[in-house]
């Protein structure tokens, strides 16, 4: 049996405003197996952070049982913290003091022996390709580079589990896949993630398993393929030049829907699996009509597919369907 490095059943959080009770997280029940990366994906506001606040001890849930590292969160939370790791949204990161300085700041927090608090500093700078910058206020790092100071900041204490919370907004795509780079690795020697991203090609690159929230609930959990497939097949866009070729082509297939937005005018998406076959066919029917699109591509369903179709949002795309 694979051992969790989270289990949550019945996980509930609300708050009180002025408007009356709200609603953040509504029952919500996760397994996340040691030694992979499990990726929470929703909506601004769907109680991600929340989430993540509340496995990492920050807040106390209002109702649900919970595990973390093999430790009840409720009775045990000191445990809990000593076996984890958190890289938030806000930065931890001293940006007056040094990046080695930073990093021996944690490992007395850590309480870590002087002599192997700078083992370890040596040993992360030089992991995180810092050792150049080492001796710099982190003020002048790139935000690459702070992000990754930050991360090493978390594994001084060598936890076994690490919530990353939106770890890449703001960097650029280098950046990005350098962390992506980073997280794999660590994954590699036995350490679980608990990744929350608005970059839905991120957890389509990084994570083992995947759960959507919406509205505080989990709708949909699997591995990205198995996401992908909940939904309809893909299509076929064809972009022209004027109207006219546009309608004529709306008359022969005789499926699809166009799109109206400023950004994509004269186009129509056609309902395609995206195979050679039927390729063909939707060409041949084209070609008999003398129609012939300025532009053609082939789309699949992807995880943006997924999280617009499933949260709703897709309803709210400027779309005349046909």
């Amino acid at each position: 049996m694979t051992n969790l490095a989270i289990a949550a059943s019945g996980l509930r959080k609300s708050y009180r405003d002025k408007t009356g009770e709200k609603v953040v997280l509504d029952g919500i029940d996760l397994a996340v197996p040691e030694g992979t990366i499990f990726s929470l994906l929703g909506p601004n506001g769907a109680g991600k952070t929340t989430t993540v606040q509340i496995l990492s001890t920050l807040i106390a849930p209002d109702a649900g049982d919970v595990q973390v590292a093999g430790h009840d969160l409720a009775r045990n939370p000191d445990d809990v913290r000593g076996a984890i790791g958190v890289t938030g949204q806000c930065s931890a990161v001293d940006k007056l003091l040094t990046g080695r300085e930073n990093l021996l700041l944690m490992a007395n927090l850590k309480h870590l022996p002087k002599a192997e608090g700078k083992r370890k500093a040596d040993e992360l700078l030089e992991r995180f390709d810092l050792v150049e910058a080492a001796g710099k206020p982190a003020s002048t790092y790139s935000g690459g580079m702070q992000r990754r100071l930050d991360l090493a900041m978390t594994l001084v204490g060598d936890p076994r589990l690490i919530f990353l919370d939106e770890p890449t907004t703001g960097l650029d795509p280098r950046s990005r896949r350098a962390m992506w780079q980073i997280v794999r690795e660590l994954v590699a020697t036995g350490v679980t993630i608990f990744l929350t991203t608005q970059y839905l090609e991120e957890a389509d690159q990084l994570a083992d398993h995947i759960a959507l929230l919406d509205q505080g609930r989990l709708i949909a959990q699997g591995t990205a393929n198995e996401l992908k497939r909940l939904i309809p097949g893909g299509h076929v866009t064809l972009r022209f030049t004027d109207e006219a070729p546009l309608k004529n082509a709306l008359d022969v297939l005789g499926q699809g829907f166009l799109d109206t937005s400023d950004d994509a005018r004269l186009t129509l998406q056609v309902p395609n699996d995206g195979s050679v076959a039927a390729l063909r066919g939707l060409l041949a029917q084209l070609e008999a009509a003398r129609i012939e699109p300025a532009e053609l591509s082939v789309h699949t369903p992807d995880l943006d597919d997924v999280f617009l179709t499933l949260t709703g949002q897709r309803n709210d795309q400027k779309q005349e369907t046909v």
